[in-house]
This record gives C-alpha cells, structure tokens and sequence, in this order.
C-alpha cells in the first residue's frame, strides 16, 4: 500500500471507506477516526483532505450517484428504438434491484440525509435530472419523470420483496408508462 504525501490514491481509499463504513453502519456511525482506519490512512490525512466530515460525506455520495448515473448510461445507451428503451428500463430495474444490498443501504442513506439536509437535496435534484435527462433520449420528459419514479420504487420494492415479481410484471409496469395514448 502506498502511503505518505506521494499516494495519490489515498483521497479516493478514503471516500470508498467512507461509503463501505455508512454501508455496514449507517451514517451515524461514521466518524473521521473510523473512515481513516478503515482507509489505512494516518488520521491526519482526513482534515488534509477534507474541511469536515460534511464535505467529505457530500463527495462519496456525489461520487456514488456518479456510479448510478453510469449504470444508467450504460443500460439505455444501446437502445436505438423505443421498444429497446423500454426493455433497457425493464434490465435497469432488475439490475438495480438485485445488486449489492450496499448500494440499497447507500440510496436510502443518502435519501435520509436529503429529507434533512439542503446539500444533499440539492445532490438528488442533480442526479435525478442527470437521470431524467437520459430517460428523455428515448422518452417525452413527463414520462421519463414517471419512468424516473418507477425505476426507483420498483428496484426498492423488488429488492426488499420476499418473492419479487418477476421480469413480466416490471415489463408491464414500464408499457403502461410508455404508452403513447
């Protein structure tokens, strides 16, 4: 492991520390001593890095929507026709749904915080417009909106499910959204 002022990967350790510790214990229990030992890094390095622990929880969860955004990309950008789009939507629920159950934990984490707190608002407003904006390359803006909405209560939804419904009920659920009346 690298260490000392030539590491140029510490400040990235530090935010994946800091995702894996709101992961397993919630952001509550995150503190900068916790995180630095988690990183491998000395404690000092956390105020080198970072102004506060606020500044330091905004950049991984930026970091983490950046990572959601990215599966979003790479889900719709193959769908040349809307029939694609609307299976590419059906895969990125499924995709989500049945990912890591970290990234469950981190969404509703980030989701707490952004009830309380402007900063991290205003985090999901950008993510969701980045969202949003992805789904409008194969959707009119008002049902990309819903299908922005389906996606994130359905890959909730399915995810805490003892008996998730399976690919026809997500598939159904997007026609009926996409329907062009």
């Amino acid at each position: 492991m690298a260490t000392g002022h030539a590491d140029p990967r510490r400040r990235a350790r530090i935010l994946a520390a800091a995702l894996d510790l709101i992961a397993e214990e919630g952001v509550t229990g995150v503190s900068h001593r916790k995180i630095a030992a988690r990183a491998g890094v000395p404690l000092g390095s956390m105020t080198y890095h970072f102004t506060g622990i606020d500044e330091l929880l905004l950049e991984a969860f930026t970091g983490y929507a950046d990572h959601v955004v990215a599966v979003f990309e790479h889900h719709l950008a193959g769908a040349a026709t809307q029939e694609a789009a609307r299976e590419a939507v059906t895969d990125l629920i499924h995709t989500l749904s049945q990912g890591p159950r970290r990234d469950l934990i981190l969404v509703q984490e980030l989701y707490t915080l952004a009830a309380r707190r402007e900063p991290y608002r205003a985090l999901c407003a950008r993510w969701m417009r980045r969202s949003r904006a992805l789904l409008e390359a194969h959707f009119p803006p008002d049902t990309a909106r819903q299908l922005d909405a389906l996606i994130e209560g359905l890959s909730l939804h399915r995810a805490l499910d003892d008996d998730p419904p399976d690919r026809s009920v997500t598939r159904e659920a997007v026609a009926r959204i996409t329907a062009v009346d």
